[in-house]
Formats: structure tokens, C-alpha cells, sequence
């Protein structure tokens, strides 16, 4: 099933199918070359808005907490991923140290603990689980909403080495960004492989450094296509300290919003779209909900409206600080009459699945990702079929799914382009 658009099915967006499918051999060649000189992060996961007229992505996540959405006809695709990106890094780890956040009392995210553990237990690891913080003082069972447990342990620092009792692994896999600070037990590691690096937690990352490396991956993707880039890249501005409260540095806010506006109705009036632009503000240093939308910069000296993006909670309690603003692609894909947002999920550079966030609740403007928001598996989910050359665009599930897979490595990329840069023992080495 391809999602209803209520786009007609004509219009760039199935010109963009078309071009993508009939490159498909030099598109896979570039990916090659790109890996060749780029690491991929261990796993990541985009998020995509369709708006018929433009398909980008609007949130990288490099702690994935969704694997629970995957369903088990993904599963042997997501093992062999993970068999492979192992053996890339530890050849002979038979243990692994998985260390999840601390939300453990979410049973959706429970889930997704659950499924991890079954993905790198079938690719040939043990498994185990260890608690950040001091508050598991021995093994503690978690009971998950199918009867099953899980098990979570406190963690043990040795020498440098961090395990439990009795397990020393040779690779420690975090489902935890860190966005309550790095831990002291985390750091300075001795002869172990910690993925992702701490450098890709909210510490030190940041949204508008990502989609700078997406720009500059969009650009060069665009030229081996020879399309206009914006049609795969939302444009973007950033802002320093910003206090919604107070109003404080709202100034610099109003002026990226301003030019970001002005940027987008160019494009609109470029391409002949009727619909009225809108940009997003979101906190640039963490993930969650935080998210205010603006079609006119005026709407800013409304402090009832700026209270939208504080009152939005970020991780881990955090209030959105510094300040990332980001054109707003609509999605005019549909569920049920739900908006429907495509989220790509990736191990090493290998797609493995993906699934449509819906949220009957939310305009075309608005984020998914709200509380009320549900889960349909992807098309592909029902086939591992390739794409179907010579199809009608729009017409067939999976090369709608290709597409999509092509965006999302595309946002993978990026963020190798982003983590190589904040890599601080390659500014040490430089």
C-alpha cells in the first residue's frame, strides 16, 4: 500500500521517482564511493515529510528508540545488517553490553529494548544489559507487555573496562543520547568500542550541524541527478541562546524565520505551488517535542504562541535553549485520513525497514510525533521486493520504499559527515 497523497500523483515528486529509479545503478556507485571514504553511523533513523512537491528529511536520530515498529518480516534484513556492521569493528565479539536510556518505565520503548536484544542475539552475540545512573543496585527484572522480561543490570567500571558481573564485552552499544550529560563511567575506555561515539550525543550535537553536512550531501547527490537540490533539502538558519520566557535573543529568531520565509516563497513561486509556507523552531541541542510553527515572523510577539516551543518538553526535561529554524515541508500523505510521516531505519549503511508515524489529530504543518501518534509498518514491509523499473510513478509500493531508502541514506551520510567533524580525537590528531 502507497499512503494516499492528496497531492495530485503528477507533479516533482514522481519526477524525482522516475529520475531516481532510471539512476539507479549511479546512485548505488556514488553510495559505494561515498562509504569508501566515509564511516556510517552503527544505526540511525530519519525521519521523512512528503509534500508532493518536495520529499526531505526533518529529523536524524542516532539513537533510534523505534525498532519496535519494525515488524519480524524486517527482521532478517536488520540481523544481517547488524552481522555485518560487527564484524566491520570487533570480528570476535561474542559479548555485547547494551545500554538503554532510563525511561524504562515506557512500554513502546521497552519494546524497542526488546527487539535490539533479539537482532544482535540472532547475529551472534550475548547480550546484556546495563543501567546508567546509580539507581539499579542489582539485577532488576522489567516485565514487558507480551509476558517476557528483561533484565537490567548495574554496571561495573574495571580497569578501565566497562561490563557487568562476570561480562566483559568487547563492544558496548548505547540506546541512550546522553542528553542528561556524558557519564564519567562512559569516558576514556580502554580497548572497547562504544557506538555511537559520545560525540554523537546531545552534548556536543547539534541539528543545524547535521543538516549543514545535509546540505552539502543534498547538493552533491542533486548534481548526479541534475535536479534543483531544495526538492531533497529543507533550508535551515540558526540562532544562539534564546529564552522563550523572556523573550531574550528572540531577535535573531525573528530574523532567520524572516529570511527563511522569503526563501520558501521564492521556491513556492519558482515551481508554482499554491500553499503557504511555514518554518519550524526546535531546540538545536536535543530531541523531542519542542517544535513551534510560523508562517508570518509577526506571530513571534505572541508570547501565548512562543509558549508553544517551551511548553513542548524535550529530553529528559531540558527547555529548548539554543535555537534551530527549518523550512516546514508539509506531508500530504494519509492514513485513514491520518497524517502519515515515512521514517526510514537503518543499521550500518543498510536500510532494514521503516514505518509511517500517523496522528489523526495533526494538520499537514504539524508534526506527527505527538502524543496520540500510532504505527503502520511500511509497504516493503509485506515484500522484500527491489524496485520495479518501468512502473508508474506513484503507482508501486516498493519503488515508493526506494525512494525513500535513498533519503534516508542520504541523512545517514550526513550525519558520518557531522560525526567526522565533531570526532575530537581527529581534531587532536589534526
Amino acid at each position: 500500500m502507497v499512503p494516499h497523497l492528496i497531492t495530485a500523483l503528477t507533479g516533482p515528486i514522481n519526477e524525482l521517482e522516475q529520475r531516481v529509479l532510471e539512476s539507479m545503478p549511479a546512485i548505488e556507485r556514488w553510495f559505494r564511493l561515498e562509504w569508501m571514504e566515509h564511516t556510517p553511523p552503527f544505526y540511525t533513523s530519519a525521519e521523512l515529510r512528503n509534500a508532493g512537491f518536495k520529499l526531505a528529511p526533518v529529523n536524524t536520530q542516532l539513537f533510534p528508540g523505534t525498532f519496535n515498529h519494525l515488524t519480524d518480516e524486517m527482521l532478517p534484513l536488520a540481523v544481517q545488517a547488524a552481522m555485518a556492521a560487527i564484524e566491520k569493528i570487533c570480528p570476535e565479539a561474542k559479548n555485547l553490553l547494551l545500554i538503554p536510556e532510563s525511561r524504562t518505565g515506557s512500554a513502546s520503548y521497552l519494546e524497542n529494548v526488546q527487539r535490539l536484544v533479539q537482532v544482535f542475539t540472532q547475529a551472534g552475540l550475548n547480550v546484556r544489559l546495563g543501567a546508567l545512573g546509580g539507581e539499579i543496585k542489582a539485577p532488576t527484572k522489567l516485565a514487558l507487555p507480551d509476558g517476557s522480561e528483561l533484565v537490567l543490570e548495574p554496571l561495573l567500571r574495571t580497569r578501565g573496562r566497562l561490563g557487568l558481573k562476570d561480562f566483559d564485552p568487547c563492544t558496548i552499544l548505547l540506546n541512550n543520547d546522553l542528553a542528561a550529560g556524558v557519564p564519567r563511567v562512559l569516558e576514556h575506555l580502554h580497548e572497547q568500542y562504544l557506538l555511537p561515539p559520545l560525540h554523537a550525543g546531545w552534548p556536543v550535537r547539534r541539528k543545524s550541524r547535521h543538516f549543514e553536512s545535509y546540505e552539502e550531501v543534498a547538493k552533491k547527490f542533486a548534481k548526479l541527478l541534475g535536479m534543483d537540490p531544495w526538492l531533497i533539502n529543507p533550508l535551515h538558519g540558526q540562532c544562539g541562546e534564546v529564552d522563550f520566557t523572556s523573550a531574550g535573543g528572540l531577535d535573531c529568531v525573528k530574523t532567520q524565520v524572516d529570511a527563511l520565509l522569503t526563501k520558501v516563497r521564492r521556491k513556492y513561486k519558482e515551481y508554482g505551488i499554491n500553499e503557504r509556507p511555514f518554518v519550524v523552531v526546535k531546540a538545536d541541542n536535543a530531541t523531542g517535542t519542542g517544535i513551534l510553527s510560523v508562517r508570518d515572523v509577526k506571530e513571534l510577539d505572541d508570547p501565548a504562541h512562543r509558549d508553544c516551543c517551551r511548553s513542548g518538553r524535550v529530553h529528559e526535561g531540558q527547555e529548548p535553549r539554543q535555537v534551530f529554524v527549518q523550512e516546514g515541508v508539509p506531508t500530504f500523505e494519509r492514513i485513514n485520513d491520518a497524517v502519515a510521516e515515512p521514517v526510514v531505519v537503518m543499521i550500518d549503511r543498510y536500510v532494514v525497514g521503516g514505518f509511517y508515524r500517523v496522528h489523526a489529530g495533526q494538520g499537514p504543518d504539524e508534526s506527527a510525533s505527538a502524543p496520540g501518534s500510532s504505527y503502520v509498518p511500511l509497504a516493503f514491509a509485506e515484500s522484500v521486493q527491489l524496485p520495479r523499473p518501468g512502473a508508474r510513478p506513484g503507482a508501486s509500493a516498493p519503488n515508493r520504499f526506494y525512494m525513500y531508502g535513498v533519503i534516508g541514506r542520504l541523512a545517514m551520510l550526513a550525519a558520518a559527515y557531522e560525526l567526522e567533524a565533531t570526532d575530537p580525537e581527529a581534531e587532536n590528531y589534526d
